[in-house]
């Protein structure tokens, strides 16, 4: 959420800074700006509403070869033009845009208020800007000014600074929320994401937290909050900029959508090693031995990643038969949890950047334990703070709502899954059984894709439908959680998921004609109780889609979507793609915003 964008070197400013945010639109904002240092101080742009809204009322004469940029969702006070980012100090020379929270923002302001300073804003982000003019008083660097500030505050930020009185740099700096510089040719660049980079630079150097940068038109210096020199060298963003074009798709999701065979056979390349029936994963930087002294595997994720790691959970304990569980990692970090040294800690993100999944991978290696990374974004916080892991190779995911990092995610894990499996006890037949059904994924993904015409008909009957139930047993379960995730975001249309052996537990008690329901049923041994659930529903009037592999009987379901069947611990993979167009589609009749659903980010970097 929010987006950051920052500019040095020979050209106008402002055109870039407002391309680099239209591609971070994404990550969810309710309002923009952008500030450039010209001749005679800085100028300063912002707008409530989208970024085409804020390029409509900046100036022609707008000009500066230094600037900074910003996409806002609101945290501290409401989404107006005052409280957009930059945040200019009382006397105009400096400029500062955030990412992130200062908890501690309303004793500084109280403080600086006792000292005479007047603030135009209810946001966190002025607090910066007048604490960085008053350090300044006391030197002549701005680099010195933003460090002070930055130790006066109790947070997290990444923050991009320009100083009227030095247009030669721009300082910014990280604490929990991520900056990438982009190195140019004579030119230099700064972001939140890659995103709004690689147009113009493939070429990346990652901050850590605590780590600060000074840009240059001539290059860059990085440092940290006690001025100690950091040695950082850049890395190859390997991404076309062609992954952040719609490339004639209505909206990016219904494009990753179809992205998907795609991204799994990037997740699978080189990993399905049919000569001895298992995964090469050298990424997990475990040998055999270590593999099998781990007597218990925890995965953590929030979303759709917690969704996907508890497929992944399902797995592991089927093909490696270690007991696993997923959790929140919101509230893994907050309950003083116990780290025991067998057990292995999984950390899953698309973004690698999701706070609260950071924090949670911080506090077990805290406490000595070992977390691997299952990231799609290369470089990202995560994937440098675990030990080890596996990353997707989706491609960037635009859209809010997850469908190809979800799916891809699962895929890696049943590679995990085998990995395991085949250290431990899961025998060659087995083994090759699960290679077989790998590889069969994207040539099945295509078959359900090639039924989206009579999918999107049916989203459109169940879209207008004041809510819905996702009902699954066991292999089931999270499959259904994810659907109903889905449907919400995009469609607004409330979705609860319950497992389907819970339904006479107390939510039979809202089914009828107005709430229809579906029914996840893999073709394995639950069928049968399945199918009672369902004969339960449609006794009480209740209209049923079934997600399934086999035409039920017109007295369980009024619609079905059937898929090709693979494996039974990998039809899930299978099952949740229907859900993702049934979800797309629904909201396309509805007339959402299905890129960017109302009060959602893509990447959340605040907690």
């Amino acid at each position: 959420m929010c987006g950051i964008v920052a500019y040095i070197g020979g050209k106008d400013a402002a055109p870039i800074l407002l391309e680099g945010l239209a591609r971070l639109e994404y990550r969810g904002y309710d309002s923009a700006g952008v500030a450039v240092a010209a001749k005679g101080g800085l100028k300063s742009v912002k707008k409530k509403g989208r970024v085409a809204d804020l390029a409509a009322v900046v100036p022609a004469r707008f000009k500066g070869t230094s600037g900074i940029g910003h996409t806002r969702w609101a945290t501290h006070g409401e989404p107006s033009d005052v409280n957009s980012h930059p945040h200019l100090d009382g006397s105009g020379r400096f400029a500062v845009v955030h990412n992130g929270i200062i908890e501690n923002a309303d004793q500084l302001r109280a403080k600086l208020e006792s000292e005479g300073v007047v603030f135009a804003s209810e946001t966190d982000t002025e607090v910066l800007a007048h604490l960085v003019a008053a350090c300044a008083k006391e030197t002549d660097e701005l680099e010195d000014a933003v460090r002070a500030a930055l130790s006066r505050v109790v947070g997290t930020y990444g923050i991009a600074v320009l100083d009227a009185e030095h247009p030669d740099r721009i300082v910014v700096a990280r604490n929990g929320s991520p900056i990438v510089l982009g190195i140019g040719e004579k030119e230099m660049f700064a972001a939140s994401d890659v995103a709004a980079l690689v147009r113009y630079t493939r070429q990346v150097v990652h901050l850590d937290d605590g780590e600060l940068a000074t840009v240059r038109a001539d290059g860059f210096q990085t440092f940290t909050q006690d001025a100690r020199a950091t040695a950082k060298q850049p890395s190859t963003v390997d991404v076309e900029e062609a992954s952040y074009d719609t490339e004639g798709h209505a909206h990016y999701l219904i494009k990753e959508i179809h992205e998907q065979p795609g991204a799994v056979e990037r997740t699978l390349s080189g990993r399905v090693d049919e000569r001895f029936a298992t995964a090469h994963l050298g990424g997990l930087n475990l040998d055999a031995r270590e593999a099998r002294a781990f007597r218990r595997v925890k995965i953590l994720g929030c979303g759709s990643a917690y969704y996907s790691g508890e497929l992944g959970a399902q797995l592991i304990e089927e093909l490696a038969r270690i007991p696993a569980h997923a959790e929140p990692a919101s509230e893994f970090r907050y309950r003083n949890p116990v780290i025991e040294a067998d057990t292995l800690y999984i950390a899953v993100s698309q973004s690698g950047e999701t706070y609260d999944t950071l924090a949670a991978v911080q506090e077990i290696k805290r406490k000595g334990g070992r977390v691997l990374g299952v990231v799609n974004t290369v470089g990202s916080a995560i994937a440098r703070e675990c030990d080890g892991g596996v990353y997707l190779h989706a491609g960037p995911e635009i859209s809010v709502a997850s469908t190809k990092a979800f799916t891809s995610t699962a895929v890696a894990f049943a590679l995990i899954a085998l990995h395991f499996g085949r250290v431990h006890d899961l025998s060659p037949a087995d083994g090759r059984r699960i290679c077989a059904g790998l590889k069969a994924l994207p040539g099945q993904i295509r078959e359900i894709l090639a039924d989206e015409d009579r999918i999107a008909k049916l989203a459109a009957e169940y879209a207008h439908n004041a809510g819905m139930m996702f009902v699954g047993r066991v292999r089931g379960w999270p499959v259904a959680r994810e659907g109903a995730q889905k449907l919400k975001e995009v469609s607004y249309v409330h979705a609860e998921a319950y497992p389907a052996s819970e339904l006479k537990h107390g939510p039979l008690a809202l089914i009828g004609p107005e709430l229809p329901t579906v029914a996840v049923v893999p073709d394995d041994e639950l069928v049968e109780k399945n199918l009672t659930t369902m004969g339960e529903i449609r006794a009480r009037h209740g209209r049923v889609l079934m997600v399934g592999h086999t035409a039920p009987d017109p007295k369980f379901a009024e619609d079905a979507i059937l898929i090709p069947k693979n494996e039974p611990e990998l039809d899930p993979i299978l099952l949740g793609i229907p859900l993702q167009l049934l979800a797309y589609y629904a909201a396309v009749a509805l007339e959402r915003d299905v890129d960017k659903p109302r009060n959602l980010a893509k990447s959340v970097t605040v907690e």
